[in-house]
């Protein structure tokens, strides 16, 4: 795995950077040697966020996590990948390294062992999709009073998603190919 670690607002000292190889160590026996692993910590005050973001095999693993230390905000997040991998274990191993997950999970037990085998679409919705710039479809998405909305994008002429995010900011979601 390699690793990008990323300070904002912040120089990282080597000891930290050694405890994120450490942690994350135990994710790259799942991991494919060519996967990449994203590390952004963030200081804003007296706030530090540790963002951790996983890519392999065209799958993104995400966590984030804010505390008072660094350190505790790399063990909630690394708790936090271990819960995500841990839930859709049986989705993930088809995808991932299908020996590997399973001696992941003998090291590495859990009192939560609820895994879903299928995913339960409640409701479907269909609408009329019409080409719009992304600062319409982001008056659109607050007009409905959604956290999302897709559209057709009419610089691009593809189908983009905008969203609202926690710190009250949009993203936009654009399709590569």
């Amino acid at each position: 795995m390699k690793y990008n670690i990323i300070g904002r607002k912040v120089n990282l000292r080597d000891n930290f950077k050694e405890r994120v190889y450490k942690k994350l160590g135990k994710f790259e026996k799942i991991f494919a040697d060519d996967s990449e692993a994203t590390v952004t910590v963030t200081v804003e005050k007296n706030r530090q966020t540790v963002e951790v973001t996983i890519r392999d095999n065209g799958m993104t693993y995400r966590a984030e996590s804010t505390a008072l230390e660094m350190n505790d905000a790399l063990d909630s997040v690394v708790d936090i990948l271990g819960g995500q991998i841990r839930k859709n274990k049986t989705k993930l191993s088809k995808k991932l390294r299908a020996e590997s997950i399973e001696q992941y999970f003998a090291e590495f037990k859990s009192d939560e062992e609820t895994v879903e085998d299928e995913y339960n679409v409640v409701r479907t919705k269909t609408f009329t999709v019409k080409p719009l710039s992304v600062e319409e479809a982001i008056l659109q998405m607050n007009m409905i009073g959604h956290e999302f909305f897709m559209f057709l994008n009419s610089n691009t002429n593809q189908i983009c998603v905008v969203y609202k995010r926690k710190d009250n900011t949009y993203g936009l979601l654009e399709p590569e190919y």
